[in-house]
């Protein structure tokens, strides 16, 4: 990529990459007003990511890229499953039962963890609703406590609730 651009070098008349269109048509019009412009390999590089929109332009990161990500010591399910559901908008070729599997193998020992290795979720979808259940447990959990007047000190999903009196 030593080329350097021509003083009137111009991004061609064409309209960007989005990644919602076919890439091989766009590339094939770029190509044709390449030659026209007697672009060199160098500056064809160059000029090419010119094209592309932000979004085409924006890394997507590998299924495997999921199983990197692990719930935090003290990181309660809902948190964990907030952030695991951002990072899978970022793959969105991820399919149904990567994401079960990925999510599952990033779980802390806890209830939910023990619970899917007795019966695995083959598909994120019913993980979720799965999920959604003991959440939705551990809430009630703490407005009971509350209700008793009793704190927890760690609202986390791992090993057995820690209450003390207050």
């Amino acid at each position: 990529m030593a080329d350097e651009l021509p003083v009137n070098c111009q991004t061609p008349a064409i309209v960007e990459y989005d990644g919602t269109t076919y890439l091989h048509e766009h590339l094939s019009k770029f190509e044709k007003l390449a030659l026209l412009h007697y672009y060199t390999d160098g500056i064809k590089c160059r000029v090419l990511v010119t094209t592309f929109a932000r979004a085409a332009q924006k890394h997507r990161k590998a299924e495997l890229s999921f199983f990197s990500i692990r719930q935090k010591e003290g990181e309660p399910l809902k948190e964990y499953l907030y952030r695991f559901n951002t990072a899978a908008l970022e793959v969105p070729s991820a399919t149904q039962e990567v994401k079960a599997s990925a999510f599952t193998q990033g779980l802390l020992d806890g209830d939910i963890f023990k619970s899917l290795a007795k019966k695995p979720a083959t598909r994120f979808d019913a993980l979720l609703a799965r999920a959604a259940k003991y959440i939705n447990m551990k809430d009630a959990q703490a407005s009971k406590r509350e209700g008793r007047g009793e704190k927890r000190k760690e609202n986390k999903d791992e090993g057995p609730s820690k209450i003390s009196k207050t």
